[in-house]
């Protein structure tokens, strides 16, 4: 799906992965054909990938599809821990974030350093996405686009409505929202799932500290900023919001929520570009029928959320795996990738007048912070940090979000606490 995180290595497969290092190698079945273990199984996301599958064929390619559905891709992962372990490695696997290092720590991860030189890799990525790409030093990923994580959607006739503007920080958020409110309007649409709860946390963490202090809290996890009077200000900031949901928000889908500002119930949404793919499809169109703009307080600084395919050891022909590397990359497949996703490419130099305003939004903004240093990595998207830790920040703060009993205090404590898992 596209709103979770990717699946990642967890630390109870640390044991099958060390045992893979020692298993014989996978063997292309035949020059040229490429295994692709990927989770891109609906909507866009499945068009998206058979443009992928489209250009390797057309380079001469047999392409192998290892497509696996369910989730944010934990199923997938279980599958290629199993096939790793039995020295049958697809060619590449969709794995994303702090994983990529993870899998390359037990030595089954290929080098296309020299696809990367060659293609001027280092140019073309801000340095980072090509940091998250890399193992001391070396390309063992390959980047396919860019999701912006802190987005806020809303329906301007309902904003009309309630005589209301779209709030660029958090105070004018609280007014749009009351003013919501006495309309009639549902507020903030949300789905109460622990990762639609950390997407909102992160967004106001950004929003109310700022990038440093986003990056020494949710990157080096650095205890006296979790502790600190800032992450107080965030978290109370945070449960704010939940007065302005609905009481139905509880376990509720992303894309319903998205429904909802899409039909005026709800007048805001706090979400991933992936929620414009819902407004798209309903035959919404940017600006006019809906709004989109950074979450309140983060104009200036850019969550990033990237799907990425790490290239695996095969012994044999490894020119159809080093073609693959050099299309995800090209300018016509980033284009049309995202053009179908969603997202937006991740190359530095790309036309962006096929895309909406939304997108070029986006784009700019990217580019600009990959030069401010205010592009960070999403830790509700699985970007961030180790996935043990991301995981157990996140229970922290769906408790806090769910709890009527839990001090901001509390919170503070639980979270420095999570950061030390191991």
């Amino acid at each position: 799906m596209r709103q979770d995180r990717s699946a990642t290595a967890p630390r109870f497969a640390r044991r099958l992965l060390a045992l893979a290092a020692t298993v014989t190698l996978a063997t292309a079945a035949q020059a040229g054909e490429l295994e692709v273990l990927h989770y891109w199984t609906s909507g866009g996301e499945a068009k998206a990938a058979s443009a992928l599958k489209a250009t390797m064929q057309q380079k001469g390619h047999t392409w192998k599809d290892f497509a696996v559905a369910g989730g944010g891709g934990d199923a997938a992962m279980t599958v290629l821990k199993s096939r790793v372990v039995s020295g049958n490695a697809p060619a590449a696997a969709q794995i994303k974030g702090p994983s990529i290092q993870e899998w390359a720590r037990e030595g089954v991860l290929a080098n296309i350093d020299d696809v990367a030189k060659a293609e001027n890799w280092d140019s073309l990525l801000p340095k980072a996405v090509s940091d998250v790409m890399k193992y001391k030093g070396n390309y063992v990923a390959v980047p396919v686009n860019v999701h912006r994580v802190n987005w806020l959607w809303a329906n301007p006739e309902a904003l009309k409505k309630a005589n209301a503007k779209m709030p660029t920080n958090w105070d004018e958020f609280f007014t749009t929202a009351e003013a919501l409110k006495k309309a009639g309007i549902i507020p903030v649409a949300h789905g109460g799932q622990a990762w639609q709860d950390f997407t909102t946390f992160e967004s106001v963490a950004l929003g109310v500290g700022g990038a440093d202090f986003y990056k020494k809290a949710f990157v080096q996890l650095d205890a006296a900023t979790l502790n600190g009077a800032t992450m107080e200000k965030v978290l109370t900031t945070f449960k704010k919001i939940k007065d302005y949901t609905d009481k139905n928000a509880n376990g509720r889908d992303w894309n319903l929520a998205t429904a909802m500002v899409i039909k005026g119930e709800a007048g805001m949404q706090l979400m991933g570009d992936w929620a414009k793919g819902e407004f798209v499809a309903a035959g919404k169109v940017p600006g006019k029928d809906f709004l989109c703009a950074a979450a309140p307080g983060t104009a200036n600084a850019y969550t990033f959320n990237i799907d990425s395919f790490a290239m695996f050891k095969v012994k044999g022909d490894t020119k159809a795996q080093k073609d693959l590397a050099a299309a995800i990359m090209s300018p016509d497949f980033q284009e049309q990738f995202s053009l179908n996703k969603g997202s937006i490419p991740v190359r530095l130099n790309m036309d962006m007048s096929k895309f909406d305003d939304c997108a070029k939004l986006s784009s700019k903004d990217f580019v600009e912070t990959a030069k401010t240093g205010a592009l960070v990595p999403s830790i509700a998207h699985g970007m961030a940090v180790p996935p043990a830790v991301e995981g157990a920040m996140k229970d922290v703060v769906s408790q806090f979000w769910n709890s009527d009993r839990m001090t901001a205090k509390d919170a503070m404590a639980k979270l420095a606490s999570a950061a030390k898992t191991k």
